[in-house]
């Protein structure tokens, strides 16, 4: 995917996304982005996507700033807001997590907060991460690591100015 590599420059950084249910509180989803050489997005099981940014076995790679500004306007919505957790990491820690996430593969529906959790409790730094199925025990064990700083995204917090027209299949205009 070196055609798509897009770097954001330093320092390196792992951030966990995690979507909350408003209407009932649960997690709904996990997702995470690793700035290193690269800056990719891990998006496991789910169902975000452009046409313009290449993904393999969930893999979303050249995740620009409007790229990022999308995927988060696609998941902060009515009923549901993001929080974000960044952790700022050697260069080697990043390398190490794009390498894991890039060999990982393709995850099944549901298997978004265990694959991140088995993933990063391998990392050095995040080994005190649990494994775990659900996305908000999955940000609750991330936010015990020192040095995370956090980010509650509601709809009117994110912009959705950053002029990417969400489409169907069938080339249909999506509100």
């Amino acid at each position: 995917m070196d055609s798509a590599r897009y770097v954001a420059g330093p320092p390196a950084t792992i951030t966990l996304f995690t979507g909350i249910n408003t209407q009932n509180g649960t997690g709904a989803h996990s997702a995470l982005m690793v700035n290193g050489s690269q800056r990719v997005l891990f998006d496991p099981a789910g169902t975000w996507q452009h046409a313009s940014v290449p993904v393999r076995n969930d893999v979303h790679y050249g995740i620009t700033d409007r790229m990022l500004l999308f995927f988060l306007d696609y998941h902060t919505r009515d009923h549901f807001d993001v929080v974000e957790q960044t952790i700022v990491v050697s260069p080697e820690v990043a390398e190490l997590v794009l390498n894991k996430i890039q060999a990982y593969g393709a995850v099944p529906k549901a298997g978004c907060a265990n694959s991140i959790s088995s993933i990063l409790r391998t990392v050095p730094g995040f080994e005190s991460i649990k494994s775990t199925w659900f996305p908000k025990a999955l940000r609750r064990e991330f936010a015990t690591i020192p040095g995370v700083t956090e980010r509650y995204l509601r709809d009117a917090d994110v912009p959705n100015t950053h002029g990417v027209i969400m489409v169907d299949k069938d080339g249909n205009r999506v509100n």
